[in-house]
Formats: C-alpha cells, structure tokens, sequence
C-alpha cells in the first residue's frame, strides 16, 4: 500500500491509511502484478527496490524482480 507519506510498503493487516491494492495471497500472483506493472499502476507510483527486497525477504516472491511502474526500472 501507499501511504499519505507517499511510502510503498507490505501491510498483512489492510488496516493502514493509505492507499492499497488487493494482491491474493499467492506469491505467483503478487509477482506476476509487479514484474506486468500492474502493482505500480495501482498506487499510482514506482514501487521502490525496498519495497520489492522486503516482500522477498518474506518469501512472497522467489524471483529477482525489477522495480517502477512496469517491472523494468
């Protein structure tokens, strides 16, 4: 989600101010929304490298993925 401070970051709860974007649980799904951009277009911003080595480290994604608003920045 984004947050009115303009961050990216994961929120398991959906309860944080901001705005979000309904990925389903499956890690598939989450990198196929960043790598096809679709993630990024739904917050309306580029989604930071920090962003996307968090959501690995949660073992969400297994792949290395790019960051913006396609997947390819």
């Amino acid at each position: 989600m984004r947050t009115p401070a303009r961050e990216i970051v994961f929120d398991e709860s959906g309860r944080l101010a901001g705005r979000g974007a309904y990925v389903c649980a499956s890690g598939d799904c989450l990198a196929i929304a960043i790598t096809k951009g679709a993630l990024g277009r739904a917050l309306e911003t580029p989604l930071p490298r920090a962003f996307l080595e968090d959501v690995a480290a949660r073992g969400l994604i297994t792949e290395d993925i790019g960051g913006g608003t396609r997947g390819k920045e």
